[in-house]
């Protein structure tokens, strides 16, 4: 009945149970689904019921910088793991929209999105086609877009862009973690694989 949903009504959210709740756009990403800035600055002043989280996947840097107010700071993939796991038990009792986003969303927000996603995915594929966090978007134009015409709504009111000079030693430190961390995830993974019997 689901897959059949999904076949026939393209503008349901990731369970297949309902259409979005927030109007969308084509992104540049044809796979993950779009909203424009000023959807997420209506969101941030309630125009919209939804309860709601919007995860920066910029440095913390950047983020420090100037980012769009009450957005939590995750930009790692142990990050987004750790994300889902600490936040199940609550979004069983009470759906959430996600919001994800980077400096321009077109590498580093859709990517941890897509993880996200694939996550979900994976911890409920006995159930299939449940999740937790049904409802994920991208933010077009990222951080940047949203800062231009939303910028009381950001704190502070900054945009410190990822590739700043006075930041090139942080960006080398970030970058450099960023590939240990991938690195020590996939030895982790390995190392699981060849311990179990199965």
């Amino acid at each position: 009945m689901a897959l059949e949903r999904m076949e026939s009504e393209p503008c349901l959210i990731g369970d297949a149970s309902t259409q979005h709740s927030l109007p969308t756009i084509d992104g540049k990403h044809s796979d993950l689904i779009s909203i424009e800035s000023k959807t997420v600055g209506r969101l941030l002043q309630g125009e919209y019921s939804q309860d709601y989280t919007i995860i920066d996947c910029r440095h913390p840097y950047e983020f420090d910088g100037g980012h769009i107010q009450g957005a939590m700071n995750i930009f790692t993939e142990e990050g987004i793991r750790s994300f889902l796991e600490n936040q199940r038990a609550n979004v069983i009792c009470k759906r959430q929209v996600l919001v994800f986003h980077c400096e321009f969303s077109s590498k580093r927000g859709p990517k941890l999105m897509r993880l996200l996603r694939s996550l979900d995915r994976k911890e409920n594929s006995h159930r299939y086609p449940e999740l937790y966090y049904p409802e994920i978007y991208l933010l077009d134009g990222g951080y940047k877009a949203f800062y231009e015409c939303n910028k009381a709504q950001c704190n502070p009111q900054a945009y410190l862009p990822m590739l700043h000079e006075d930041h090139s030693s942080d960006l080398r430190h970030f970058r450099t973690r960023s590939k240990s961390w991938t690195a020590g995830e996939k030895r982790s993974r390995s190392r699981r694989v060849a311990q179990s019997p199965y």
